[in-house]
């Protein structure tokens, strides 16, 4: 259940939890922070975050760790599970003045034993090159703030390469950068070399090599965050603007977009082999977005407040293919259309990183299950499963099951009606059920070409969407109705290009039946998301001092909303009751500041709040030497 018991129970911090794999253990002697362990004082200070590489040292124990915490910046050698961790001997420390550090990325290809590449994004605009085992600082980038003057968000080394790295500001802007280049003392001039809907491409104009080799410009407001596919072939943003834009990096192509359901993204991530998109955001929800199909297939609701970080847990998620998995769409002709920046870099090519489409006539998995996990500003961790049952909801199970529809007892709003952009119409109470199919044509989203048309999933696209029964839901999904009779407000129908044939999909609409053994009741979902959504950064709790503020934040609201509303009821924003909604497994209040990290790794989870502190979280059967050496490192919370 999403929130068990009340008042005291509530509100206290949990030092384990269950998942169907065991019991999960919070490690106290492993927490990281300042050395003195006294909580930080967070307010006005960027978020905590967390950094890991391995840097292979024969002594088995290559793990290291970087972490900012207000100005100061630690590099420690990570010892997980295994040992206690020894706080009084960082390998370095920083504390910087005038600025501080907001993010930073490892390059796991160079890294050593004697040495490692740290980029360090900072509130001023610069990005620092630092080897924090040398203790040397290599390169100033954006150093007198002639490229941008707004906060560094995001910085990441270009997958498989040694010398590009690109930059996101709270300006909008992305930079692709080499670290071989100078920045120039003036300002950069720009030429475009692509643009499209919601964003643009610029190459920089020099007579010498210089930074950046190029700037994206993308969406409205900050791009808060932004992710490589695993085969280093896609970037998804995560916008201010409420969208998610998923790229091909090197030909600079928008794939496909989605639309929040209200407010901003803040965090992205992709599944491990690139076929799903999680975000997360000011909607308080996390959405799942198909990357083959382009579309939201499923949303979840659990967090209480702003959803900070998402993340795939690589060890429990789980795909059998029946069929090994063939590229995704599109020549190779297609993906070797890349500029080239200098620096080179080779592709990754781990066996989990190649991006396979499914076809309706090569079978599906064996069994899917994809877990993820999300943190926020509410301090809690949710984690959710994701399985066939919602990703395949239109095929059938192994065994034949009975097929009905749980439909909502309020019916949804008619055509062209207005619509509040609150999350309360997910908790809406299922009282009748039906035994009924419904099919709905969809439409490629903006964004997309031809290559991304998906054939009809019963193998024979002749053949009605609804002459196959949908399966019961087995993960901890919320069943929903298709909208009003007739149709969606939207037409939406699937066309290819090729050979001028018509594909019409088989429905989006996941029709599964019986709530999951962990769901909670309607009606108390519905208490308490009403009481949830009177937040401090509603528009009724800004306070201002002067009426002109007051009228601009006003104007900005009824121009967000309306912009809202051209896209609730399509692709790109599906209303509440037209797609699965997950319940989390698991969701817990782990901190007392807002959390800001969730890192998986392969024998722990590493959790971090704003006051500084990071947790170790061991997976079951994973506490180790730690747990024998130090008992007190048994919490002996209780397992809820």
């Amino acid at each position: 259940m999403a929130a068990e018991g009340g008042g005291k129970e509530m509100n206290e911090i949990k030092t384990q939890f269950t998942t169907r794999e065991g019991v999960y253990k919070l490690l106290t002697h492993s927490e990281y922070s300042r050395p003195n362990r006294v909580p930080f004082n967070s307010q006005g200070s960027n978020p905590v975050k967390v950094s890991f590489v391995n840097v292979n040292d024969q002594s088995g124990n290559g793990d290291r760790i970087c972490f900012n915490v207000g100005r100061e910046l630690y590099f420690y050698i990570y010892k997980g599970v295994r040992k206690a961790a020894d706080l009084s001997k960082p390998i370095d420390k920083r504390i910087y003045k005038g600025t501080q550090p907001t993010c930073h990325d490892f390059n796991p290809l160079t890294a050593t034993a004697e040495s490692v590449s740290l980029l360090v994004g900072f509130s001023a605009g610069q990005v620092q090159l630092i080897d924090p085992i040398k203790k040397e600082t290599s390169k100033l980038f954006n150093e007198e703030r002639l490229i941008d003057k707004s906060r560094v968000t995001c910085v990441r080394w270009v997958p498989g390469s040694e010398s590009l790295f690109l930059v996101a500001h709270s300006s909008g802007s992305l930079y692709l950068y080499n670290v071989e280049h100078t920045c120039g003392t003036t300002p950069p001039h720009y030429q475009l070399l692509k643009q499209g809907d919601g964003y643009a491409v610029h190459t920089c104009k020099s007579k010498s090599a210089r930074n950046p080799l190029l700037r994206w410009t993308v969406g409205e407001g900050a791009l808060n965050e932004f992710s490589f596919s695993p085969d280093g072939k896609f970037l998804a943003c995560a916008s201010q603007d409420g969208f998610l834009r998923v790229f091909g990096f090197d030909a600079a192509e928008l794939h496909g977009t989605m639309k929040s359901y209200f407010g901003g993204l803040l965090c992205v991530c992709w599944s491990p082999d690139g076929r799903y998109i999680v975000a997360g955001g000011e909607d308080d929800l996390v959405t799942v977005w198909s990357f083959s199909d382009c579309r939201v297939i499923a949303r979840g609701h659990g967090h209480k407040s702003w959803v900070s970080v998402v993340a795939f847990d690589h060890c429990t998620t789980s795909v059998e293919d029946s069929d090994p998995p063939a590229e995704f769409s599109g020549s190779d002709e297609e993906f070797h259309e890349q500029i080239h920046f200098g620096g080179g870099r080779d592709r990754a090519n781990s066996s989990q990183s190649h991006l396979s489409k499914r076809n309706s006539t090569d079978g599906r998995p064996v069994s899917v299950t994809y877990r993820f996990g999300s943190v926020g500003q509410d301090t809690q961790l949710c984690l959710w499963d994701l399985t066939e049952d919602i990703l395949f909801p239109h095929l059938p199970l192994s065994r034949t099951r009975t097929h009905t529809n749980v439909m909502s007892a309020t019916s949804p709003p008619p055509t062209g009606a207005a619509t509040t952009n609150t999350t309360t119409a997910a908790a809406a109470t299922t009282t009748t059920t039906t035994t009924t199919t419904t099919t709905t044509p969809t439409t490629n989203p903006p964004g997309t070409n031809g290559n991304n048309t998906v054939s009809s999933s019963s193998g024979n696209s002749g053949a009605p969407a609804n002459s196959l029964p949908a399966p019961l839901p087995r993960s901890n999904s919320l069943p929903h109705s298709s909208g009003p009779a007739g149709g969606s407000t939207t037409p939406n129908s699937h066309t290819s290009s090729s050979k001028g044939s018509s594909i019409i999909d088989s429905t989006f609409i996941a029709t599964g039946v019986s709530k999951f053994a962990t769901l909670s009741l309607h009606d108390t979902r519905k208490e308490r998301h009403e009481k949830d959504h009177k937040r401090n950064h509603s528009m009724g709790h800004i306070s201002s001092k002067s009426s002109d503020k007051l009228n601009q934040l006003s104007s900005a609201a009824r121009t967000a909303k309306a912009d809202a509303a051209k896209t609730l009821g399509t692709l790109l924003c599906p209303r509440m009751e037209e797609i699965p909604l997950l319940e989390p497994l698991v969701c817990k209040k782990i901190a007392h500041e807002r959390l800001t990290v969730l890192i998986f790794l392969e024998d722990c989870l590493v959790t971090a709040c704003q006051e500084g502190f990071i947790c170790t979280w061991a997976r079951p059967g994973k506490v180790g030497l730690l747990s024998s050496q130090n008992p007190a490192n048994s919490p002996s919370g209780t397992v809820v």
